[in-house]
């Protein structure tokens, strides 16, 4: 028996996984219970095979199109360590890799492993699992909960002294302390609070979790414990802004584009402040009718000197001017009103800062706009469609 087509998973577990063994007789029905039983893993997009006969011997080849994976989270199994969950479930589960297809028969394994660990534990509770995007943004992974009695957080703590003595870390500690233990709740508290207080800092390279739960037990029932979490902060270097290069503007110049920037060279390279300098950029462009502009800055770090130089990529794209204006909801009169007060008219440059502003003034209302007619609308819907051949964008505006 041979496989094609696995690049992730070991053949002899594929094999193993089948069901079929050599040496063994076979019949045509076994063969394609075999197929099925791949395909029923989740692993696989699809499965299917050939065989040839020799004699009283026949070759089976298994052709199998893998399917998506995602990495696992142990979302609230503080009883456990990853590393741990991770060998249990390799231990009874020959094809795991460490990723989990988005279901099948797999999944359900999988599951069987945790809730065995869980009883072996005396804890209470059922695993689920769900499809959710990771904290970071960075993809979807596959995570396991156990819906059961519920561990608080007691208390939390960090790893470097910078978030220890962070008032404004204090201020929101409590997000996650006095709630149920969650792993994803503690990584969505790194990456929108502490993380953002060491990049402001400089520190670019600072590591930051993953969250380490520790159970402050009950030796009399499991299910009554609590939890310590201590979040690990490596801070690293701090370091300095020391400027940018700018590679493929023409609309503005490299000394405006440096003027633009409120850091100066030996200024703390602010990572948030960063961020929101190429935004800052991005937006200037779509004023001047640049709504495809991309910006691509490449850090580059000099780790003796603890500086940080950017590279800067623009590929400033078309400009786009005015099209139509779509209105609905608004009578004639109030739709010709709201024409005329639009400064952007059709086939002039289209700024998109401009687009912004009215978008504010028309979210209720308003008098600068209709002047005293008697306008009413409780919801607005505001969409650009742009034609990418003829360089220009509709604005189309609905009232409710």
């Amino acid at each position: 028996m041979t496989v094609s087509g696995a690049q992730n998973f070991p053949a002899d577990q594929i094999l193993a996984a089948s069901g079929l063994k050599t040496g063994e007789v076979v019949t045509a029905p076994q063969i394609q219970a075999a197929a099925d039983r791949l395909a029923a893993l989740g692993i696989f997009l699809s499965v299917n095979y050939r065989y040839a006969s020799k004699d009283d011997s026949i070759s089976i080849e298994f052709q199998v199109k893998q399917a998506p994976t995602y990495p696992l989270s142990f979302d609230n199994f503080p009883w456990f360590t990853d590393a741990a969950l991770g060998d249990a479930i390799r231990a009874q589960i020959g094809l795991f890799t460490g990723v989990a297809p988005g279901g099948g028969t797999m999944i359900d394994e999988i599951t069987g492993v945790l809730e065995k660990l869980l009883a072996s534990r005396n804890v209470r509770g059922k695993v689920t699992h769900q499809l959710v995007e990771q904290a970071d943004g960075d993809g979807r992974m596959m995570q396991f909960r156990v819906d059961g009695p519920a561990l608080l957080v007691q208390s939390v703590r960090f790893g470097d002294s910078l978030a220890t003595n962070s008032e404004q870390l204090k201020d929101r500690i409590s997000d996650i302390q006095g709630h149920p233990y969650s792993r994803f709740a503690a990584e969505i508290f790194e990456n929108e609070h502490v993380r953002p207080t060491y990049a402001a800092g400089g520190f670019l390279h600072a590591q930051i979790g993953p969250p380490e739960p520790h159970l402050t037990a009950n030796a009399a029932d499991p299910n009554d414990a609590g939890v310590d979490l201590l979040i690990p902060v490596t801070p690293g270097p701090r370091y300095t802004w020391k400027g940018a290069a700018w590679q493929g503007n023409t609309v503005f110049t490299s000394a405006v584009l440096n003027g633009t920037l409120a850091m100066k060279p030996g200024d703390v390279a602010n990572g948030m402040k960063i961020e929101a300098e190429w935004q800052r950029i991005q937006s200037e462009y779509a004023r001047h009718g640049y709504l495809d502009v991309k910006i691509t800055p490449q850090p580059q770090y000099d780790d003796v000197a603890h500086q940080v130089f950017y590279r800067v990529n623009i590929e400033e794209g078309p400009q786009y001017r005015m099209g139509k204006m779509v209105i609905t909801g608004l009578s004639l009169d109030a739709g010709n009103r709201l024409r005329k007060q639009w400064l952007t008219a059709p086939g002039q440059v289209f700024d998109k800062g401009y687009y912004e502003h009215m978008l504010q003034e028309l979210a209720k209302p308003s008098r600068d706009v209709f002047g005293e007619m008697p306008i009413h609308y409780t919801e607005f819907g505001h969409w650009l469609r742009p034609n990418t051949s003829q360089h220009t964008v509709d604005v189309l505006l609905d009232f409710k």
